[in-house]
């Protein structure tokens, strides 16, 4: 992750922090997802059922495929220098666009949205978050993500 001066943090907003290295979604990780969650529903881990609906296949959950954001965000957020923690501070909106296919490969683009002084020493960064499927013209999602830095 960038650290920068504090006093520069409100010079990111509007810049594209780039994307992250492409991952694959797998059916192993589908199907430990769906044990995290107790979401078992075929569409994700019933291959065979899964063939005869108008997707061909299992796809990961939406949730699953959000849930990255802070692993592949990682090397990309900017953050104040001196930072001693970083939180999950929630989700201003989601939009699930298209569904992500077994065996995928994904990816994360990040840009800046807004940089508040929440309190004194304490830095609420919201960044536009578009998970990128590999060869598709459209992304899986785009949120707008929150996290909350410690100085």
């Amino acid at each position: 992750m960038p650290f920068v001066p504090a006093s520069t943090l409100k010079d990111y907003i509007g810049k594209d922090l780039g994307h992250s290295e492409w991952i694959t979604i797998d059916q192993q990780r589908i199907n430990q997802f769906a044990e995290c969650t107790e979401d078992h529903q075929f569409i994700h881990v019933d291959p065979e059922k899964a063939k005869q609906t108008p997707f061909g296949g299992t796809i990961a959950h939406g949730f699953l495929s959000l849930s990255l954001i802070p692993k592949l965000s990682e090397g990309l957020l900017v953050l104040p220098e001196n930072a001693r923690m970083v939180v999950n501070y929630g989700l201003d909106s989601v939009r699930f666009i298209q569904p992500v296919p077994v065996n995928s490969r994904v990816r994360l683009q990040v840009s800046v949205l807004d940089v508040t002084e929440k309190n004194p020493g304490q830095w609420l960064i919201k960044s536009r978050c578009t998970l990128e499927i590999e060869g598709q013209a459209k992304p899986a999602y785009i949120a707008e993500s929150l996290s909350l830095s410690f100085v």
